[in-house]
């Protein structure tokens, strides 16, 4: 994982890389449309129904683990460029734990939804869309599958508050600050200031 990206003057605004963006992205709409799931699901009745949102919610959660997986791994070999000048400390060091608490509760999240699903199953396996059948982990007591389903709700409340922390900062740093810092991540915008990619092999370069 990395560490706090410094902050330091820039002529132009150093942004994430289009891969970073693209997988930022990509995220929040497997995000939002795992969170649509998990509630319709709950409020679901008992049936053909609630089982084809089931295998939705199940196929959603193993495309966010291995997305969040190849984000991890592509983090790892281009960290994110550094901070412009304008952002204390506390908020800096803010943004990069509510990262990983992301990061954290993306792996879990699937992994605890899966021992809860095994627990239930008793060794069958479980179907995925398109007829997918995978196995589920043999021996999982139902109490701690029930356990492991408790467990996969609460971080999702977690996870939600933790999208709204993020969602409020970033609209204050765009609307109220008018941080610079802003148009590292695409769409928000450096307020009409040059942008540069300052991630990766495409660092430092300007954009119109």
């Amino acid at each position: 994982m990395s560490s706090v990206p410094d902050d330091r003057p820039q002529r132009a605004v150093l942004r994430y890389s289009n891969a970073a963006v693209a997988f930022h992205w990509i995220t929040v709409a497997l995000v939002l449309t795992q969170a649509y799931l998990g509630f319709r699901f709950g409020d679901a009745e008992p049936g053909p129904a609630r089982d084809a949102i089931f295998a939705w919610h199940k196929t959603v959660g193993v495309v966010i683990l291995l997305v969040v997986l190849a984000r991890l791994i592509y983090r790892s070999k281009n960290p994110p460029p550094p901070f412009p000048e304008g952002l204390k400390s506390w908020e800096r060091h803010a943004a990069v734990w509510n990262h990983r608490l992301f990061y954290l509760l993306l792996i879990a999240m699937p992994i605890v939804g899966f021992i809860a699903v095994s627990g239930f199953a008793q060794g069958k396996p479980t179907e995925l869309l398109g007829g997918i059948m995978i196995p589920t982990i043999p021996g999982i007591p139902k109490s701690v599958g029930e356990m492991a389903g408790e467990l996969h709700e609460l971080s999702a409340f977690l996870l939600i508050a933790l999208i709204l922390l993020h969602v409020a900062a970033a609209l204050k740093h765009q609307f109220v600050d008018k941080w610079r810092g802003s148009g590292r991540m695409p769409p928000f915008t450096a307020h009409g200031e040059p942008v540069a990619i300052g991630q990766g092999d495409d660092r430092d370069r300007v954009e119109d």
